[in-house]
């Protein structure tokens, strides 16, 4: 079985976010970035476990320039056995799914796996793109994957319950919290991660859809107000005047 995880990478959760050139632009200086958690927790290590169980290849994939490295080198530590990055800064989601989708449209890859979304633009949009681009099939927000047969079985959360679905493989799924248990690269995955092969290619020509204009902090949060349960028109008015929800 021939698997394709999709990695991107995203600010630590603990850094201190913010902008420069009139909030036009991401503030990088001090910025310790991350494998995007989706791809990691979920993706990687249920291909990986897949792997393990039914033999095959596990192969990540990033679009972005050099500082893309390190994420796909921990990739590598975590279980990987190869990786590629495709040489250029990535602009929206429709260009990052049209590089992995012509990189993967003559590879023959059973499963493409990506997280759900990244943690820092949220948008959950490359899954969707590459199947399209593909012409394959696409199960999103996938929470179980077992394959068996050249066939896949999913499970996914709706509303009120669980969604089990089949689909036979080719197959491009995002994933979410329930596909895997995150792991910790051990000493032999760290020093095995120098050594295993990450092939760099360039950028095919790609529109760009979409374009940032400008970014914005979310507004500080001031002070709690309590309110008796017995004054409901004062609540009412808070929330029409000050809150502005109603």
């Amino acid at each position: 079985m021939k698997i394709l995880v999709c990695i991107s990478k995203a600010p630590d959760t603990t850094t201190k976010i913010s902008f420069t050139n009139n909030n036009t632009e991401f503030n990088n200086d001090k910025v310790t970035w991350i494998i995007n958690p989706y791809d990691e927790w979920y993706a990687l290590v249920r291909a990986l476990e897949l792997k393990e169980a039914n033999g095959g290849s596990v192969t990540v994939i990033s679009v972005g320039a050099a500082d893309y490295e390190p994420i796909l080198r921990k990739a590598f530590a975590i279980g990987a056995d190869d990786g590629i990055r495709i040489d250029t800064v990535p602009t929206d989601a429709y260009a990052v799914a049209n590089q992995i989708a012509t990189f993967a449209k003559d590879k023959s890859f059973d499963l493409i796996l990506c997280g759900k979304e990244t943690i820092d633009y949220n948008s959950s949009q490359v899954g969707g793109m590459i199947s399209a681009l593909l012409d394959m099939p696409f199960v999103s927000l996938a929470t179980k994957l077992d394959v068996a047969n050249n066939e896949a079985t999913l499970e996914c959360e709706i509303e009120g319950g669980k969604e089990i679905c089949t689909a036979k493989l080719p197959l491009v799924i995002s994933c979410q919290k329930g596909m895997a248990e995150a792991r910790i690269p051990n000493m032999k995955g760290i020093m095995a991660a120098r050594t295993k092969p990450l092939q760099v290619l360039p950028a095919v020509a790609s529109e760009t859809l979409t374009e940032i204009v400008r970014y914005e902090l979310p507004a500080e949060k001031t002070g709690c107000k309590m309110i008796s349960p017995d004054n409901v028109e004062e609540l009412v008015r808070l929330l029409h005047e000050e809150a502005k929800v109603i």
